[in-house]
């Protein structure tokens, strides 16, 4: 008997069971898609962490212990590489004496590195001018003691006599933040910058110069084991980090105290397991709604025969089948449409996967990807049942054989539309979005000094809550008008089906239940398309403004410290390419006791090399504040926390020391406060100042350039930079956009999110065509039997296709309305929601016109084909059709 039921179901109803199966196959396969693409990039949040760090372990040697002792232990701790002792001597400060002029520094450190410690590390120091090897001075120091490569330098130790020293070369220290840890100090304890005074010294020397010092102060001098380790991680950030905390603390233990470790290893995973979890909020945000809207075009499928299959549920019932026996036959259905939807679902994921990223697991294990697949298969069989199996059951237990044959009259309205639930879902989701608004949008809660992190889920009630209100909100308004505007919509119809106008209206008017479903459907689908591209769209420009905004511009030439250069040397790098060169003044001034980086600009042109966003300021918008800028020469615009400190207000003067050229001695210069900048090209996320850049220069002496931004009009960076590198050699650093792009921003936006984008995207569109389409082509075949009565009382081919038009034309005018509508309000709340996935976060929402217009265009396209279709269908002799039915 089964079999003879799926044979006849496979002969007489492959449509039906081939759509049911399709939206079964969306489902599973966005579900495998973005699962797989989850796991893989969590993976590679782990690789990229575990990269991004210098210096995997600093384990500082506690007074008392013998550092041999400790490096003995370290090196035969399982999964480290290589372990190297670093000395650290704290200096009362430098001395360097040039062109009749002496340079003083205050105190700074000392470092001893082992001759290959850069071959060990070669991400920890970086060289800029001079000789890689020797004394070497960190950039800051050079600047500060206007020193260079040859230059003698004097190092004040404390106890015993100063050492001169030949500088070899100057150098930058990336992670100098970790580097200068305060080893074993919670985070609120931690420096609030490293040192400005930086000397690195051969260990040999090094060693000869801090052993008078240890002798009169032995905590003058502390040794650091710095170890590079290579032990296998997990591929969840999460995991990794709990790894890498235990393996630390078990080398705390076996050394007896000897040493504390400083984890930078686990510091940047714990960063990266944030960003998983930000990871796992998008995959909830933006998978889940689609999966949703997969398994509810299933059910609007499968439901668009429910009259029918409550009709053969009767017939079989008449002719002596029991409950149980059709139960059996509706579960058999059930299983047919849910495995093979489900198959072909995690097939079109492998081959998606392979389309977009190049392999069938989207970069993930094979494990993780067939656990996926495992997972989504099954969400495909719960799918079914729920839209095939479930309301077969029901109608089983609820209708009699009598009362499944017989018409239903005048229905009453859904009972959440008699309560108002729509409107109690929009409140709540209102109340959420503001409640979440008081913690700023952080939807991940890392506490200090916990180390366990989580997603504050409830904040995703809001958009869940807007989705579900705006649904019901959307049937509640189509059901009215198509139940009360009966003449508004046959004098909408009279275009395409001319006298029978007033029965198209009848008939959409009998049938608002079903076309209100189709509505919002289509709707959600078009919101859910709309809302995902608005979001990828606002997410990869505020992706580029990070990267600009570390780089400066398209490429950007880097001066060296100690080397002068004017704004007129910019004509020397108009290569093939450029299209503008804007010099930006980089000085260090003091705000008070704060040192902070200054910024000299020119007002008028510095937007014709980079961009500047109204959200990098406050107290006013880009351009009227570098307007005043301009207008006003010693206006200066300074950070939030600075206006904080010293309780400024508009107008201020603030009096800066800056270094004056022509005494060599600092000078206090006055500037007048006039707005507050959060980000800036080039600039560092911590306190900053920006001002006109010829009145720096008047009151200095000195017109040096620190770093040229280039304008290459979006192209070709990568070339125009190798240009420059090879032209200016290394008197200069040279960085493009496409270079930065993979260094910056969290390992979130390290994520190839271009292929989840082709992803998501592909798929709204398919549920969006789908919703359409299918749906109406469904529906308008279960009304074969009305169309070939219509024939037979006279009814013109002409007049059935404005019957099939003018409900495909009310279907797609609501679906699009209300689709815009509701993705336009989910798009705000979304991005609004999704803050902390932003950096910075966007002025305005980006809305990809191409997309959505396509989106659109495919949509109307489908409901078009699918009312054509049905209209060819209804030209068939009533006869055979009535025969059949």
């Amino acid at each position: 008997m089964i079999i003879s039921w799926i044979s006849g179901l496979l002969r007489h109803r492959s449509g039906r069971l081939a759509a049911t199966a399709a939206g079964i196959a969306l489902a599973v396969a966005l579900v495998a898609c973005l699962g797989s693409f989850l796991t893989a990039s969590k993976s590679t949040m782990t690789a990229r962490a575990v990269r991004s760090v210098a210096v995997a372990w600093q384990a500082e040697v506690q007074p008392g212990a013998d550092p041999g002792r400790v490096l003995a232990t370290i090196r035969a701790t399982d999964g480290v590489r290589s372990a190297e002792p670093v000395g650290f001597l704290h200096s009362t400060g430098f001395q360097a004496a040039k062109a009749g002029s002496t340079q003083n520094t205050g105190p700074g450190v000392v470092l001893g590195l082992p001759a290959d410690y850069r071959q060990v590390f070669p991400n920890a120091i970086r060289p800029l001018t001079g000789s890689g090897t020797g004394v070497l001075l960190a950039q800051q120091t050079a600047a500060n003691l206007h020193a260079a490569p040859g230059d003698t330098v004097t190092v004040t130790l404390p106890g015993t006599r100063p050492a001169t020293v030949t500088v070899a070369g100057v150098i930058d220290l990336p992670q100098a933040d970790s580097l200068f840890q305060k080893v074993g100090a919670p985070p609120q304890s931690q420096p609030t910058a490293p040192p400005d005074n930086v000397v690195i010294l051969p260990r040999p020397l090094f060693d000869r110069l801090s052993t008078p010092v240890a002798a009169a102060d032995q905590a003058a001098v502390t040794t650091q084991i710095h170890v590079a380790r290579d032990a296998p991680l997990p591929a969840d950030p999460a995991a990794a980090y709990t790894a890498v905390t235990a393996a630390a603390h078990n080398l705390e233990v076996r050394t007896s105290g000897g040493a504390v470790v400083g984890n930078n290893l686990a510091a940047a995973l714990d960063a990266a397991r944030q960003d998983a979890l930000y990871a796992q909020v998008l995959f909830l945000f933006l998978g889940l709604p689609g999966a949703a809207l997969a398994a509810l075009l299933t059910g609007a499928v499968a439901g668009a025969g429910a009259d029918r299959r409550r009709r053969e549920q009767a017939l079989m019932r008449t002719r002596g089948l029991g409950t149980r026996q059709v139960a059996v036959l509706a579960g058999t259905e059930a299983a047919v449409v849910g495995l093979a939807g489900g198959v072909l679902g995690v097939g079109a994921a492998a081959l998606v996967g392979s389309v977009a990223f190049g392999t069938a697991s989207f970069g993930a294990s094979t494990t993780s990807t067939m656990a996926w697949s495992a997972v989504a298969l099954a969400l495909g069989l719960a799918v079914a049942g729920t839209a095939v199996l479930l309301p077969a059951l029901r109608d089983l237990h609820r209708d009699t054989v009598a009362r499944s044959r017989r018409e239903i009259g005048r229905a009453r309205g859904p009972w959440w539309m008699r309560y108002g639930l729509d409107f109690v879902l929009l409140a709540v989701s209102l109340l959420v979005f503001r409640a979440a608004g008081g913690n700023h949008y952080a939807l991940v809660l890392a506490p200090e000094g916990v180390p366990s992190i989580s997603v504050s889920y409830w904040a995703f009630l809001g958009p869940a809550l807007l989705w579900l209100g705006g649904a019901l909100l959307l049937w509640r308004i189509s059901h009215l008008l198509l139940a009360h505007g009966r003449p508004l919509l046959a004098r909408a119809a009279r275009p395409l089906s001319g006298t029978l106008a007033t029965t198209a209206a009848a008939t959409m008017s009998r049938r608002r239940r079903p076309v209100a479903r189709a509505i919002v459907l289509l709707a959600l689908a078009l919101s859910f398309a709309a809302s995902t591209a608005v979001f990828n769209a606002t997410y990869r420009q505020q992706a580029e403004v990070d990267a600009r905004l570390s780089n400066g511009a398209d490429v950007t030439v880097t001066q060296s410290p100690g080397v002068h250069v004017g704004p007129s040397e910019a004509s020397t790098l108009h290569v093939a390419g450029v299209r503008h060169v804007e010099p930006l003044q980089h000085r260090f001034a003091y705000v008070g006791a704060d040192l902070q980086d200054l910024y000299g600009v020119r007002p008028a042109t510095i937007t014709t090399a980079t961009s500047l966003q109204d959200a990098y300021f406050a107290g006013g918008t880009a351009r009227s504040l570098m307007a005043r800028l301009a207008a006003h020469p010693s206006a200066l615009l300074v950070s939030e926390e600075t206006v904080k400190d010293f309780s400024l207000t508009p107008g201020d003067t603030v009096n800066l020391r800056l270094q004056d050229s022509r005494t060599h001695g600092l000078r206090t210069v006055p500037f007048h406060y006039e707005g507050v900048v959060k980000e800036f090209p080039t600039a560092p996320k911590d306190s900053f100042l920006v001002a006109n850049a010829d009145y720096i220069a008047r009151n200095t002496g000195n017109d040096a350039i620190g770093a040229f931004l280039i304008d290459t009009g979006g192209t070709h960076q990568s070339a125009t930079a190798a240009t420059l590198r090879h032209k200016l050699g290394t008197t200069a650093t040279v960085t493009d956009l496409n270079q930065i792009r993979s260094t910056v921003g969290s390992s979130l936006t390290a994520v190839d999110l271009a292929g989840l984008t082709r992803i998501e995207l592909g798929f709204a569109v398919l549920l969006a065509v789908a919703s359409g389409g299918i749906v109406l082509a469904l529906g308008l075949v279960e009304r074969r039997r009305t169309f070939a009565l219509a024939t037979v009382l006279g009814a013109t081919r002409h007049q059935l296709r404005g019957l099939v038009l003018a409900e495909a034309t009310v279907l797609a005018i609501g679906g699009l309305a209300g689709g815009a509508l509701l993705g336009w309000t989910l798009s705000r709340m979304l991005v609004t929601v999704l803050t902390g996935v932003f950096d910075p976060p966007p002025a305005s929402l980006v809305i990809p016109w191409t997309y959505l217009a396509i989106t659109a265009v495919t949509t109307v396209g489908a409901l078009t084909a699918a009312a054509l279709h049905a209209a060819r269908r209804s030209a068939r002799p009533p006869v055979e059709e009535l025969r059949e039915l």
